[in-house]
């Protein structure tokens, strides 16, 4: 049986804790109050021998001392008739301690009618003896002198005394009797008392011990067994089914771990057959990644081979078609002269194109040596390069702090040679054209700015610009092949950059993109101020 139900039928810890320590609570509880019990009636016993017994026999004694001295008084003074012999019987009976009001405590406090007995019969032969003999014949002496007792009051008050001395004796027997008793009883306290003191050290053991093996079997074992289990398990067993003998708290925990190692291994059978399908689907894209190169290899090749090979037919065709219009133009009619014209542009057009396509084609395959590059002068080398057209424009290019880049230079001067040449070409009609570039450090790149307050770029159009061969104007009012932005965007992301045209406040077109820091590039724009 496994699962919920069988967890349902196996008492939980929490129940068996909650029966063994009931138990157990029970018995040392029960051992306890005995405990306690006993040691209440053993301090009793000591307390009656300490000090109920122990003052009443001194208190006994101390009576029949003063009694005994009281007699002495009696038959001096009988015999003498002075005054100074009754002292000592007149000190007991001043004193409170005396056989009367010993007995009087005893009847008060004590329980045992025997010693109650004793006490009273003590206490009736004293007041005998001073009533019927000590009073009389202290009065009859100091009336009448020593003569006025005979021999005979004498005796009688012997055995009055003898009597009284007898009661006492037997009382102060009875009492040391009682102590004795009440020692024992003591003695018998303590024995117990220590008897259920082992005993209790024993249930304690005994409980310990019982509690160690219950819990070794309840929880220490099955934690051993749901540890070991769920070593195997992590240790890359996943067959290794997880199982635990035990209360039902660990049979559910473990029925939990199980089900987890079922979810585990079903799914990693998932991500197996993922992975499998992915290196599949990894197999096919590098396939075809390697026929993509390859493929971009041939068209880089034909295109490089069809513009070179188109170079020579196209010159000739354009040398002859010039050669026409120089020699037979005017000779013609208004109509063959048009037609001429139009062959010779086309084919000034047809060469540009070509030529920008050869150039479009290197980029990135013709590898050039990469070299610390210095923005400026290479946009110096650009402008120099756009000389006729600046003079023609009357067009301001200016830079600020321009940094040291690492790249290929006559690719970045072709970079910006293009931006500059762009913002010359669309520039606005009713304004002379200024041109800025300007640079920014952004972390381990430089961000380049080239700024420009020609017509502008409609920002719907901001990424059609950088595609080949879009143009965004007709041909009859911006000359070029649609090939020159798309070629700056192709020679920055060469360099492992970025192009693109921001939102523009104000007129004019911003270009920005970014290039590598050079290694030991100097210090970037305003840092030596600060």
């Amino acid at each position: 049986m496994s699962g919920p139900r069988a967890v349902a039928t196996r008492a939980t810890l929490r129940r068996r804790l909650a029966v063994l320590l009931g138990v157990a609570g029970a018995v040392l509880g029960g051992v306890l109050v005995l405990t306690g019990y006993v040691a209440a009636r053993s301090s009793e016993a000591q307390e009656l021998v300490t000090t109920t017994y122990f003052d009443a026999v001194t208190r006994a004694d101390a009576a029949y001392i003063r009694l005994v001295d009281a007699e002495t008084a009696v038959r001096g003074f009988a015999l003498t008739g002075d005054d100074v012999t009754l002292e000592p019987y007149h000190r007991s009976r001043e004193q409170e301690d005396s056989i009367a009001d010993v007995a009087r405590r005893v009847e008060e406090r004590s329980q045992d009618e025997d010693l109650v007995a004793t006490a009273r019969a003590a206490r009736d032969a004293a007041d005998r003896w001073y009533d019927e003999f000590a009073e009389p014949t202290i009065a009859a002496v100091s009336a009448g002198g020593p003569q006025a007792v005979d021999a005979a009051d004498v005796e009688r008050g012997r055995v009055l005394f003898d009597a009284t001395r007898t009661a006492v004796e037997e009382y102060n027997t009875e009492l040391r009797a009682n102590r004795l008793e009440a020692v024992d009883s003591v003695e018998g306290w303590q024995r117990l008392t220590a008897v259920i003191i082992a005993g209790l050290v024993v249930a304690a053991l005994a409980v310990g011990t019982v509690l160690w093996v219950v819990l070794r079997r309840w929880v220490l074992a099955p934690v051993d067994q749901l540890a070991s289990a769920s070593r195997a398990v992590s240790s890359g067993d996943l067959s290794h089914v997880v199982r635990v003998d035990g209360p039902g708290e660990f049979v559910q925990l473990a029925s939990d771990v199980e089900t987890m190692r079922v979810g585990l291994v079903t799914q990693l059978a998932a991500l197996e057959e993922s992975r499998r399908e992915i290196a599949g689907a990894h197999d096919r894209l590098s396939e075809q990644a390697e026929e993509l190169r390859r493929s971009n290899r041939d068209l880089e090749q034909f295109a490089y081979v069809a513009s070179h090979d188109l170079q020579e037919p196209l010159r000739k065709v354009a040398s002859f078609t010039q050669l026409l219009q120089k020699r037979y133009g005017g000779q013609l009619d208004e109509r063959a002269d048009q037609y001429i014209d139009f062959a010779v542009d086309g084919a000034k057009r047809m060469q540009r194109l070509i030529q920008d396509l050869l150039g479009f084609s290197r980029v990135g395959r013709v590898g050039g040596e990469v070299v610390d590059v210095d923005m400026a002068r290479a946009l110096d080398r650009a402008v120099d390069q756009l000389s006729e057209r600046v003079e023609e424009t009357g067009a301001v290019v200016t830079h600020d702090e321009l940094p040291v880049v690492r790249g290929e230079e006559p690719l970045l001067v072709q970079l910006l040679q293009n931006l500059v040449g762009n913002a010359l070409k669309f520039r606005h009609p009713d304004r002379v054209p200024h041109v800025h570039v300007s640079a920014t450090r952004v972390e381990d790149s430089w961000e380049l700015e080239c700024r420009d307050n020609g017509i502008g770029i409609d920002p719907q159009y901001a990424d059609r610009v950088f595609v080949i061969f879009q143009r965004l104007h007709a041909k009859d009012l911006y000359e070029g092949t649609g090939i020159g932005l798309a070629l700056c965007k192709k020679i920055v992301e060469f360099h492992g950059g970025r192009i693109w045209i921001p939102e523009t406040a104000g007129d004019g077109t911003s270009i920005r993109w970014t290039l590598p820091a050079a290694d030991d590039e100097r210090p970037a724009p305003g840092d030596e101020e600060s």
